[in-house]
């Protein structure tokens, strides 16, 4: 029945029915294309590292700040002497004429000039008025006491310690000072402070606290994948037939 009712229509609706046939079948096969597949478009995620302010921090000099040196007296079995802030004994050599050093090269390396890069204080006993300084070849500045260029010893081990008292190396006595700017010339090995001595002085170091910037995270954006429904198929049967 249905191959009759194909042979009595007309050539052009035939070829009407054809056409549409092959169009469903191309709709059907872009939807097919279309939906087969999904997009998805994602921001990687953006952080901004965290930030830190280095903590900074101030180292003090010894017996003073900023490089300046501090004079003070401690107490000793033979009487006040004259010792630097942090305790240490100084001495004077008696080969030194007036305010002049005589001391450099090894000499200077076993005894050290007392120098500073800035004030000179006074402390305890000591008389303020008594410091100075002087120019040393170096162009270092050597403190000095009642015009007697200052030294320490290197073989007394720390503060407290007068090892190098009436030691006659490099050719002459050396000695303790008094807070007079008198030497002392009694036996003295060690010492302790006087109740009027001053200590070393820092500067206690100061540090920022570091500050830290949180990161700060982007989250990622993602589009939804995107599909174009399908459209549905349609089909046409035909039973046998030709063309007429």
């Amino acid at each position: 029945m249905a191959n009759s009712m194909w042979m009595r229509m007309s050539p052009a609706a035939r070829l009407a029915t054809g056409v549409g046939g092959a169009a469903a079948v191309a709709v059907l096969a872009a939807a097919c294309a279309s939906g087969g597949g999904s997009s998805s478009s994602s921001a990687p995620a953006s952080s901004a590292p965290a930030s830190s302010a280095a903590a900074s921090g101030a180292a003090g000099a010894s017996g003073s700040g900023s490089g300046g040196t501090v004079i003070t007296t401690a107490s000793t079995s033979a009487g006040t002497v004259l010792t630097d802030g942090s305790g240490r004994a100084v001495y004077l050599w008696s080969k030194d004429s007036g305010d002049t050093s005589a001391c450099s090269g090894a000499c200077a390396g076993a005894w050290p000039p007392v120098t500073t890069t800035g004030t000179v204080t006074a402390a305890g006993g000591a008389s303020a008025s008594d410091l100075g300084t002087i120019t040393r070849s170096d162009g270092t500045k050597q403190v000095t006491y009642d015009g007697h260029p200052l030294y320490y010893f290197s073989g007394d081990s720390g503060a407290g310690m007068a090892s190098g008292q009436g030691s006659d190396g490099f050719g002459a006595k050396w000695w303790l000072v008094s807070p007079s700017g008198s030497d002392v010339t009694a036996s003295v090995t060690s010492f302790t402070a006087a109740a009027g001595a001053a200590p070393a002085s820092s500067a206690p170091a100061s540090s920022a606290p570091a500050s830290t910037a949180p990161a700060s995270t982007a989250p990622a954006s993602s589009a939804p994948a995107s599909s174009a429904p399908a459209a549905p198929a349609s089909s046409k049967s035909s039973a046998g037939g030709g063309w007429s």
